[in-house]
């Protein structure tokens, strides 16, 4: 069955002078947060941007398919530390990802887990939404 997850953002102003309101209407989750141009181009000063709200997406995305992955080769992990890193160029747009990730997973060796790991880069929904940029990866088994 599919799903749909809904937000939306209020604008106001310019671009540069301007600010917005970004609202998570789906779940009511995350309290209304505040974007601007100099929180994404410059620095974030307690507002989010897109491609933080893409980083948060990307890492817990990925952390869920390679659970899944790890499971289901009977190597369940006990812990999966992940983050994103989402890189944005005024003027060129978003311009990669690189996620790293750190794992405690009894059974397995390291190269199996970076293999798992690669394969769940590839493979989660929010990477396969993200093919335009490269996305790059560093696992570390715990």
């Amino acid at each position: 069955m599919a799903t749909t997850r809904s937000a939306h953002t209020v604008w106001e102003g310019t671009l540069l002078e301007g600010s917005g309101v970004v609202a998570f209407d789906s779940s009511g989750a995350i309290d209304r947060q505040p974007v601007s141009w100099p929180s994404r181009a410059e620095q974030a000063n307690g507002k989010t941007s897109p491609e933080e709200l893409i980083a948060a997406a990307h890492s817990s995305c990925f952390s869920m398919a390679f659970s899944n992955i790890l499971t289901k080769a009977g190597t369940a992990p006990t812990r999966l530390v992940t983050s994103a890193d989402v890189t944005f160029q005024p003027g060129e747009g978003i311009t990669g990802v690189h996620l790293s990730v750190e794992g405690t997973v009894p059974g397995i060796d390291n190269d199996a887990f970076v293999a798992a790991a690669e394969d769940a880069k590839v493979n989660c929904p929010v990477s396969q939404a993200l093919k335009a940029v490269p996305i790059t990866l560093s696992a570390k088994l715990v």
